[in-house]
């Protein structure tokens, strides 16, 4: 914070106080390709996250400053003429979200001079973009004294995200970013917002991110394809079950009604995200319990069905993962879109140096990358400092 109000200084001058914000990344830690499907997810907040310090203009210039993209010096736009440049790069999130505000009839109507830093790992997968999107939503209210609650900052922030960015994300990663509590994931329903949050009570264990470092060339035309898919499921079922989306469908309903459902390809997609659905659900029994073995479990069947029935791990996630079981750890899968980016896994305290020069190793010698390994606590929401 000391470098990021110095750097603030240097950018836009002494002046008016200044306010310092943040926003954390987040990580799913079970319920994967469930969110599009109205099913759960039970993502949590990180101690990562972005660091942003600001204070108001008296004209309408607004000018963004990052610490991790120097190079680009300054980026100036003007509140009352916001829209998407390309050459603005990570400064369209926050431009995104002020007209957002804005649109929604919020009282915004002078720019802002704000620095920001983040240390969350670049490209990782831990929703960088979402962090940003909020820290500036906290920002906003805070700094116009606005009557916001947490969801319409969420909303708000998602839908720069969709409209202003054209990024069609769904709603986990601002929510687990604006809701996060520290030491709890949030069991969130993505079809009713219906959230709760889950005590996670590490005690003599680690979470350990470990990111694969391979361009996800497939992943968008995957994503694409399996939401079609998805949506085939629910058509074939729709014969015999009055739903709208595979997250309504229990299991016992599953194994009853599968044959209606024309492909073998189109039946195990189903099969992952109701069986998905159920695990997300059940793991919230077993962390009340404080069952964390348990919950591994629930994490390496969760890997398994995305790696037969919805086939978005690829040889590095597998690679990854296989090697985490073999080291000890208690759960390991993969967390995100797949096809690259980044498993999460729950490991003993005494062997987290071992575990993770062991993976390392191994990783390499299977697929010729390097991957990068974060040792993660679950932190809070989106605050003030």
């Amino acid at each position: 914070m000391k470098a990021l109000e110095q750097a603030f200084m240097e950018k836009f001058g002494e002046g008016e106080e200044v306010a310092s914000f943040f926003a954390p990344g987040r990580v799913n830690l079970i319920g994967e390709h469930t969110d599009y499907n109205g099913g759960h997810v039970f993502p949590c907040a990180l101690s990562v996250g972005t660091y942003a310090v600001a204070r108001k203009r008296k004209d309408s210039i607004l000018r963004f400053y990052s610490m991790n993209f120097e190079e680009q010096g300054v980026i100036e736009a003007t509140i009352d003429d916001l829209h998407y440049v390309e050459s603005d790069d990570w400064a369209n999130y926050p431009k995104g979200v002020i007209e957002q505000f804005r649109q929604a009839g919020h009282r915004v109507e002078t720019g802002y001079e704000v620095a920001f830093y983040g240390n969350i790992p670049n490209g990782a997968g831990l929703s960088s973009s979402a962090s940003i999107e909020l820290a500036t939503a906290v920002m906003i209210k805070e700094l116009e004294g606005l009557k916001v609650t947490e969801l319409d900052m969420i909303q708000l922030s998602q839908k720069a995200e969709n409209e202003f960015v054209g990024v069609n994300c769904g709603i986990m990663d601002q929510f687990a970013i604006g809701k996060g509590k520290k030491d709890h994931a949030i069991l969130l329903n993505c079809d009713t917002l219906d959230y709760r949050h889950t005590p996670v009570k590490l005690k003599k264990e680690s979470l350990i991110i470990a990111n694969t470092n391979k361009r996800r060339g497939l992943a968008d035309s995957a994503y694409n394809e399996r939401r079609t898919q998805c949506e085939e499921a629910v058509k074939d079922l729709q014969h015999r079950l009055p739903i709208q989306s595979l997250g309504e469908v229990t299991e016992e309903q599953f194994q009853q009604y599968e044959s209606l459902i024309q492909s073998e390809d189109v039946k195990r997609r189903a099969k992952h995200v109701i069986t998905e659905n159920a695990r997300t659900i059940q793991a919230v029994d077993y962390l009340d319990n404080g069952d964390i073995e348990g919950f591994g479990r629930l994490m390496n069947e969760s890997h398994k069905s995305l790696r037969d029935d919805y086939e978005v791990t690829g040889e590095e996630l597998d690679a990854l993962v296989e090697a985490a079981w073999d080291q000890g750890a208690i759960g390991s899968r993969m967390t995100g879109a797949g096809f690259g980016g980044c498993t999460i896994s729950i490991v003993p305290n005494e062997k987290v140096e071992a575990f993770i020069h062991a993976v390392s190793e191994r990783y390499t010698e299977r697929t010729g990358l390097v991957a990068d390994f974060y040792t993660v606590e679950i932190g809070d929401g989106a605050k003030r400092l």
